[in-house]
């Protein structure tokens, strides 16, 4: 392990992997207010939403308005960067449509967790990324691999399957690998390992970013683990909003807030106000869910 970064990024992904994941529709407005006042605080990486089938997600069936008012209203902002979540190609054309330029994909390093949650063999996913990736130039790709730390179904994942994930991914054109604790199974030691091998496996050429679920509350201490060896991108959620369908009862993302007061407090710097941030936390406990499980949203500050 090595020293910590001077400089970190957090990708807000609550708007997208934090509010899908609640049972009641959130208004729209109350969606768009919400991420403007993340933005407010001085989050630049920001998850706005998710184009799939309204059928299947019915909390993103409002993804066109909300993206388009974001991008709207800041989409000149310097430095901003607006991510979707999407399933396929007819999911990346309602993303370009609205202006959005970079788009997440998932796909698992087990084989039966990426058949439960795209119906797909791992195999098939890349293909598909493939075809995304060649079909739409303009768009900056991202591969969240699920399941990285850990399956629901078949335990410790293997590192070679995640680094041949990695492999396909940078021979595809992938901008971006996202290492996924889908579950939170993760502990220091193995994200220290997979994050290791990972960075090895790049070689410099492509950023790597962790997204840590706080279901065993080690969320933190495993974004401390990843610092160490160099990453400086972690997706989180505010509030700690989200979770997994294959982890019922469990806590959702590691919370925004939570990894945001760790690095103000170790002088790493994110460009994110932690009291204007707290603003819109407050907002989303108002507005949006009371009961949060992150630290910090029970903390008077």
């Amino acid at each position: 392990m090595n020293g910590l970064p001077n400089n970190a990024t957090i990708v807000e992904v609550g708007s997208r992997d934090g509010f899908q994941n609640l049972p009641d529709f959130i208004p729209t407005d109350v969606k768009i207010k919400s991420i403007e006042k993340i933005i407010e605080s001085g989050v630049k990486d920001v998850e706005v939403t998710s184009f799939v089938n309204p059928k299947a997600v019915p909390q993103m069936a409002d993804a066109s308005e909300v993206a388009s008012a974001i991008i709207g209203k800041y989409g000149n902002r310097p430095g901003m960067r607006f991510i979707a979540l999407i399933p396929n190609a007819r999911g990346a054309e309602s993303a370009v449509k609205c202006g959005i330029t970079t788009v997440s994909i998932v796909i698992s390093a087990s084989e039966s967790h990426n058949k439960a949650n795209v119906n797909r063999t791992v195999s098939e996913s890349l293909a598909a990324l493939r075809d995304i990736a060649e079909s739409f130039p303009s768009l900056a790709v991202r591969l969240d691999i699920a399941t990285a730390l850990g399956c629901p179904f078949e335990g410790k994942v293997p590192e070679k399957d995640v680094l041949s994930l990695v492999a396909n991914a940078l021979d595809i054109g992938v901008r971006e690998i996202v290492l996924c604790d889908t579950i939170g199974v993760a502990d220091p030691l193995s994200v220290d390992s997979l994050t290791r091998a990972a960075l090895k496996e790049v070689g410099g050429h492509c950023p790597i970013a962790l997204h840590l679920h706080d279901t065993r509350g080690m969320g933190v201490a495993n974004t401390y683990a990843g610092m160490l060896n160099g990453i400086e991108k972690f997706e989180a959620s505010i509030g700690g909003l989200g979770g997994c369908p294959f982890a019922p009862g469990a806590a959702g993302n590691t919370a925004t807030e939570d990894v945001l007061n760790m690095l103000t407090c170790m002088g790493v710097e994110t460009g994110i106000d932690m009291g204007r941030y707290m603003e819109a936390l407050r907002y989303v406990q108002a507005n949006i869910k009371s009961d949060l499980t992150s630290h910090m949203a029970k903390v008077v500050v």
